[in-house]
């Protein structure tokens, strides 16, 4: 059976974005095509200046979300990245694999490094490596297949070549993975700035939709949304992105097509109201069950201790072998660890 890895990292509240482009499709599609994980990758939010209390709050979160949206633990894998010491262990190894000038041309740590430079704040080492640290995600659980956005998907070609190099030099040990994209949606923009990603680590702002945002805040923020210079509604996103975000909103929401859907529409207020009440319908079972899951919080942590329990057995194999094969003494004898 295909493996799938996907993770989602607790940098700040989750978004329509978040759930449109990935988490509902983790749910609706690949738990059921697929041996699937489902991490909360809480080391990659320690690589900028963070708050542990808050770290640990949005991790619960984000896990508590997951199960709302309709992820199974009963047909998939459910954990936190930092309850399996495999992902540092390999994460070291691949880092012994990978260079810094690979690090240092990756879009996100160029973009990143530069606001915490106009912060005044100075650059972690992690955000330069957390990459590899993706990649090891990736490859300890032997993945073919990591569903992500566009923004992502040069991550998974850093451990795509991080297997193969591997592979070559020390001899075959990792599946080679492929990145995967859904088809509408997959990369929602902010309803203030429909050129910039919806990001849920940008905490304030009316262009971001939260998944725990109350119906009326939803509606208020998709009323709101920036459009575009003239009044006919025309889904082309490069002349006229704002109308063309609220579109792919729509149409993610409610099964249609972009383009199909815009011809129905005479006027911008007409799209914003159907859109933000197909926001608010979507939303509504998610946080239902996200409710009901925060009043009975020993069941959500009994998920993620079964799920790291289950990632453990998964990924201690093949980062043991990657350990021999790079040539380090394994472990023997009563007591060994591994």
């Amino acid at each position: 059976m295909t493996r799938v890895f996907s993770g989602i990292k607790p940098t700040g509240h989750l978004t329509l974005g978040n759930y449109l482009g990935a988490m509902r499709r983790w749910a609706a599609v690949d738990q059921h095509r697929a041996d699937a994980l489902f991490c909360v990758v809480d080391l990659h939010a320690l690589t900028v200046d963070h708050d542990p209390a808050r770290v640990r709050r949005l991790s619960r979160q984000a896990a508590t979300l997951l199960l709302a949206t309709g992820v199974d633990p009963k047909l998939c894998t459910v954990f936190v990245q930092s309850h399996v010491d495999e992902h540092a262990r390999l994460s070291y190894v691949l880092e012994c694999v990978a260079t810094d000038g690979e690090m240092r041309r990756m879009i996100q740590y160029r973009e990143k490094a530069a606001r915490e430079r106009r912060r005044g704040g100075s650059v972690r080492l992690s955000l330069l490596t957390y990459p590899v640290l993706m990649a090891a995600d990736i490859l300890a659980y032997g993945t073919d297949e990591v569903p992500v956005g566009d923004d992502q998907a040069p991550h998974v070609e850093l451990a795509r070549d991080l297997a193969v190099r591997f592979n070559q030099r020390y001899g075959h040990t990792f599946v080679v993975p492929r990145a995967t994209h859904p088809a509408v949606a997959a990369r929602v923009m902010n309803l203030q700035d429909p050129l910039s990603k919806m990001g849920k680590s940008d905490d304030v702002g009316p262009g971001i939709v939260y998944l725990l945002d109350e119906p009326d805040v939803v509606r208020k923020k998709v009323m709101r949304a920036v459009t575009d210079s003239g009044r006919d509604v025309v889904y082309d996103r490069e002349e006229r992105p704002g109308v063309a975000n609220l579109l792919e909103i729509l149409a993610a929401c409610s099964g249609g097509d972009p383009e199909t859907l815009g011809e129905a529409y005479a006027s911008y207020g007409a799209l914003k109201k159907d859109t933000a009440e197909a926001v608010v319908e979507v939303l509504k079972p998610l946080r239902e069950r996200h409710k009901e899951l925060c009043a009975d919080p020993g069941h959500v942590e009994g998920v993620l201790r079964d799920g790291a329990e289950k990632a453990r057995a998964m990924a201690r194999p093949v980062v043991d072998a990657a350990y021999r094969a790079i040539g380090l003494l394994p472990v023997s004898g009563a007591g060994a660890g591994r």
